[in-house]
């Protein structure tokens, strides 16, 4: 009996010994993977959220990815500081938010520089693209993982009137985020920028704080935008996009294969995030026509002849590196 009890109490003290050397050695791995925190002001509803889904199921053997949207961890502008100060892993980082700090990249702030998102693309891939980021990487200390396209920004007014050129929209408060190459985007554009933070721009348009708004179309559906309006303009000003960020010091923690594995997990998500952006958008526009609204399309050239004669007569135009924007139209 003593033999039998001894016998079983060594099996019972092996196996938990296994057990605990299985439990430290997951605990282990565990600790090896960083966990990246990343911030973005788009809802969880955002196609983006789901692209960041995506993302985090690539880098899973490389790192825990801690997502806080809808400006939850971080406010929207204050980001790019977080990232710098070692207060943020990632982030969504718009380009204007990065001008505030490098006045040269404003050009690639500026109204009708893009033709589409295959020009966005091709013009992050190139060597222009590969200068830009590499001149944010060693001023500002973040690495550009590539452009995350959200849509072509058009304008949206509570206001029945229509507009057909930048002279109608003189007097209107158009909502437009804080800092510099926002503002300018607004008057290049014709209209009275007002600062404003996207999670209030629904109540702004509600109460009459502002008169309009301008977005992509996915934005101004996730956002409901469409309730407090009553018209979208087709305008097209600006292809936007953001910029999938990685803090230098978590970029420069990685080896140079778990880069690469990282960079191309990047990539599958953004592609994929930009095509189900252009699905989407395709089919916004009879969405808003079917809930009321007047869509339709304005003199966009005379728009684009506007705002690029504003550009270039600015002092913002004065910053922009010698010969880019030929690079960037020849793309």
């Amino acid at each position: 009996m003593k033999l039998n009890v001894t016998r079983r109490a060594m099996l019972m003290t092996g196996a938990a010994a296994m057990l605990a050397g299985s439990l430290t050695a997951g605990i282990v791995a565990a600790q090896d993977k960083p966990t990246l925190r990343f911030s973005a002001v788009f809802s969880d509803q955002d196609i983006r959220a789901r692209m960041m889904e995506r993302f985090a199921e690539g880098v899973a053997d490389l790192a825990v990815m801690e997502m806080h949207y809808g400006g939850t961890l971080f406010g929207q502008g204050t980001e790019l500081v977080a990232l710098q100060r070692g207060n943020l892993e990632m982030g969504n980082i718009a380009p204007q938010d990065i001008a505030n700090q490098i006045p040269a990249w404003s050009i690639l702030t500026s109204a009708y520089l893009f033709r589409d998102p295959a020009h966005l693309q091709a013009f992050f891939a190139s060597d222009a693209g590969a200068e830009m980021k590499a001149m944010a990487e060693e001023q500002l200390g973040i690495h550009i993982l590539g452009p995350t396209y959200f849509g072509s920004r058009h304008v949206g007014l509570k206001s029945e009137t229509k507009i057909n050129t930048p002279a109608d929209l003189a007097g209107v408060r158009l909502r437009m985020p804080g800092g510099e190459a926002w503002q300018f985007l607004g008057e290049s554009l014709g209209a009275n920028p007002t600062a404003m933070a996207y999670a209030e721009v629904y109540t702004g348009l509600q109460t009459g704080a502002i008169d309009g708004q301008d977005n992509p179309l996915p934005n101004v559906q996730n956002m409901k935008f469409y309730e407090v309006m009553s018209q979208i303009a087709l305008t097209s000003h600006l292809v936007a996009f953001d910029l999938l960020t990685i803090s230098s010091s978590a970029w420069n923690a990685m080896s140079a294969e778990q880069q690469t594995a990282f960079q191309a997990a990047a990539d599958e998500a953004m592609a994929w995030s930009a095509a189900e952006h252009q699905k989407r958008e395709a089919e916004l526009a009879d969405f808003f026509r079917a809930e009321g609204l007047e869509v339709y399309t304005p003199d966009v050239d005379a728009f684009r002849a506007y705002a690029q004669e504003k550009y270039l007569n600015s002092p913002l135009s004065a910053d922009w590196p010698e010969g880019m924007v030929e690079r960037i139209n020849a793309l």
